[in-house]
């Protein structure tokens, strides 16, 4: 997993992989948002859903914490080892929008995640044990809550909405 000397190279990390996934949706038109391709595991709709909902699970979790809340993680009715009912979730909240709205609601998300970031110490951010939603079996600090659910996907995903746009033959 990729590692960060600070914050600020973190947050231009989500900001330049965020960029690139997401101008992979410029050629998806909205009557295809649904469209499933059998070699892709996601539609445009479902691959945006995705990000919104854990980009959005990642902000809940700190603002319940500070609100001095127990988070439930990953989500109230949701366990770790069956997350395929809370990603059907995320497709069903996120999924009754357009992709334009999708787009802008991920745009405005990743955005609130970047301004939280700026707010945390060095500490809170590479040193474990630092909220208690963070503090699982693993004890990972919070960037990696943060990489695995934006930098890593915003990369691997790109090459999905890729694949599901020459396979629907958008880019002929």
């Amino acid at each position: 997993m990729m590692t960060y000397k600070n914050k600020q190279e973190l947050i231009n990390e989500i900001k330049k992989r965020y960029e690139k996934y997401e101008a992979e949706f410029d050629q998806v038109p909205e009557d295809l948002k649904n469209e499933r391709i059998e070699q892709v595991d996601k539609t445009p709709s479902e691959n945006l859903s995705y990000q919104l909902g854990w980009v959005n699970l990642i902000l809940q979790w700190e603002r319940e914490e500070q609100a001095g809340k127990i988070v439930q993680t990953p989500a109230p009715g949701y366990k770790w080892n069956h997350l395929s009912d809370l990603y059907q979730s995320f497709y069903e909240k996120y999924g009754i929008y357009s992709i334009a709205e999708q787009r802008e609601r991920l745009n405005n998300s990743v955005t609130e995640l970047c301004q939280w970031l700026q707010t945390l110490s060095d500490e809170e951010l590479f040193e474990s044990g630092q909220r208690n939603w963070a503090t699982t079996k693993a004890m990972w600090p919070v960037y990696k809550w943060v990489h695995i659910n934006t930098v890593a996907p915003f990369t691997n995903f790109r090459t999905k909405i890729r694949k599901w746009k020459k396979l629907a033959k958008l880019n002929e």
